[in-house]
């Protein structure tokens, strides 16, 4: 009997069904941190881009529109921001003055609304105000000069402790032209401040008759010169 020849050995080698997990190459991780740190750059831009969107929605105004007259009052008005009078900013974009809550001289509560009609120049102020306290002359001035159905300086007290003090001040100064308005919570300057309107005090926005804002101004001013009279009257379309 013959030997059998022997039979050539397989290169095959037997399929090994376990899984294997290798590492991968430094070069694929790294490029995995990159895409990690830019997904997160990208996130915190997001967040950004949120927080900027939300602070405009906040001083966002639904009446935009409606306010483009004030606009033109305020370009009107733009050569006459001199003297006495030069610290106001007047509208290049419309804003519609946020609806303020305050109470008169009984308690009662009234809203900005109820001067729609009329030209209001509203004013922010104090007792512990220094420059308050001596810009309120002029404002009691203003009010005698060019008051009336068309127009009214609206003062409001944001004094939040004694109630009688800021009465007691008006009276020893001898302001008799001025009604008296106050918001013992100080959310009047808030609600501005919030707005972008009211960095300080005093604090005055003129206002027209549809509630917009034809300008504004941080720190007080002779509104009774001759700049704030004329300033004032031309927002007024008087000669």
């Amino acid at each position: 009997m013959k030997p059998e020849p022997n039979k050539p050995e397989s290169n095959k080698t037997t399929p090994n069904n376990t899984a294997v997990t290798e590492s991968p190459p430094p070069l694929l991780q790294k490029i995995g941190r990159l895409r990690l740190l830019s997904a997160a750059a990208a996130l915190v831009i997001l967040i950004a881009l949120a927080g900027v969107y939300g602070i405009a929605h906040l001083r966002s105004n639904p009446a935009d529109a409606a306010c483009q007259g004030a606009v033109n009052i305020a370009k009107r008005v733009a050569p006459l921001a001199r003297g006495e009078v030069a610290a106001l900013t007047v509208a290049h974009t419309p804003f519609h003055v946020p609806d303020l809550t305050f109470k008169d001289a009984k308690g009662h509560d009234l809203t900005l609304a109820e001067w729609r009609g009329r030209t209001v120049l509203l004013n922010l102020w104090a007792t512990w105000c220094v420059p308050c306290r001596r810009e309120m002359p002029a404002l009691d001035a203003l009010q005698a000069l060019l008051g009336g159905a068309d127009f009214e300086v609206v003062a409001i007290n944001i004094d939040t402790r004694d109630s009688q003090k800021p009465l007691t001040f008006l009276k020893e100064v001898g302001i008799t032209h001025l009604a008296y308005y106050a918001d013992p919570s100080g959310r009047v300057f808030e609600n501005l401040k919030t707005a972008g309107k009211a960095f300080g005090m005093p604090t005055t926005v003129i206002v027209d008759p549809s509630g917009c804002e034809i300008g504004n101004m941080a720190g007080p001013a002779e509104w009774a010169s001759d700049d704030g009279v004329k300033l004032v009257s031309a927002a007024l379309a008087r000669r």
